[in-house]
């Protein structure tokens, strides 16, 4: 027969308050979110009388149409698009390709890199040298400045370091005997083992490249070259409360949109892609964050 632990009244009152805190965090978090996910669905005008707070009180598409027949909007999109997947699979690629290199005992001076890079992290050049560095290698306008700049991240190389010190000697040892050199031991052996910590890099990286707006707007003066988060950045400085109406075919009545709808509107469309994102990448993310947390 099992005896139970009956709770006294002071855990009993600090579950209840820990759960009434998670349930206050939880909103406090999430209302924001959906407060620019209900007014985006709201009839602009209709929107700026206030008082919208739970629910859309005139629902309307309008404001997304208004979005996506802005012009150079799709080209955004699908620069950004092409910017975050190629970015992502170079970064991952080059950072692990050196990590691996970190990550081997043998390494010649390999405290001294680590001390170097460490340094890095603390220590910048600055944004004019920066962008001084960046005009003399001819990347001023030009899609390479989305890729090149970013490569490479020591913050990341340490994650992807311990995590290849983690596996097990063995499997390089068994290459080794197979013939295997370090490329192929890199490439076919501890690649294909390293998923977690690849996902939540590339987890990382890919929402820094989706949300970057800073380097359209320094190095960028094409508007072909604008990606989303430029073009929503634009969008809100420079626009103003004017009312821009839209016919709607087939009906007699008149629906308008507002600067601010289609701010929401816009937030909305540049925000679901990478929030779709994460579900699929949850469970490797989880086990990439705590690398390096448990030894033995």
């Amino acid at each position: 027969m099992s005896l139970t632990k009956r709770k006294t009244i002071g855990e009993v009152a600090f579950d209840i308050l820990n759960n009434i805190g998670m349930l206050l965090i939880c909103f406090v978090t999430l209302y924001p979110i959906w407060y620019v996910l209900i007014n985006a669905f709201n009839d602009g005008k209709d929107a700026m009388l206030g008082g919208i707070y739970w629910w859309p009180r005139m629902f309307s598409l309008e404001n997304f149409k208004a979005v996506f027949a802005s012009p150079g909007i799709m080209t955004a999109m699908l620069l950004t698009v092409a910017k975050t997947l190629l970015g992502v699979v170079a970064h991952v690629f080059f950072t692990a390709m050196v990590a691996y290199a970190f990550s081997r005992r043998e390494l010649i001076f390999g405290r001294f890199y680590i001390f170097l890079g460490t340094v890095t992290m603390i220590f910048s050049g600055g944004l004019i040298p920066t962008y001084l560095l960046i005009r003399d290698l001819h990347m001023l306008d030009t899609f390479t400045v989305f890729i090149i700049p970013v490569l490479f991240s020591f913050f990341d190389l340490i994650i992807f370091m311990t995590f290849f010190r983690e596996i097990p000697d063995g499997l390089d040892e068994a290459a080794r005997i197979d013939g295997a050199n370090d490329w192929t031991i890199f490439l076919r052996v501890v690649l294909p083992v390293s998923m977690p910590v690849i996902a939540t890099i590339a987890l990382f990286h890919g929402v820094y490249q989706w949300n970057d707006y800073f380097t359209g707007i320094i190095y960028i003066n094409k508007e072909s070259l604008q990606p989303i988060q430029t073009f929503l950045y634009r969008v809100v400085a420079q626009s103003s409360s004017n009312i821009m109406t839209t016919a709607v075919q087939g009906s007699a009545v008149t629906k308008t949109v507002t600067s601010q709808s289609v701010k929401l509107a816009t937030m909305v469309v540049t925000t679901l892609p990478i929030v779709f994102a994460y579900p699929f990448l949850q469970r490797y993310f989880v086990k990439g964050m705590m690398i390096g947390s448990i030894k033995g």
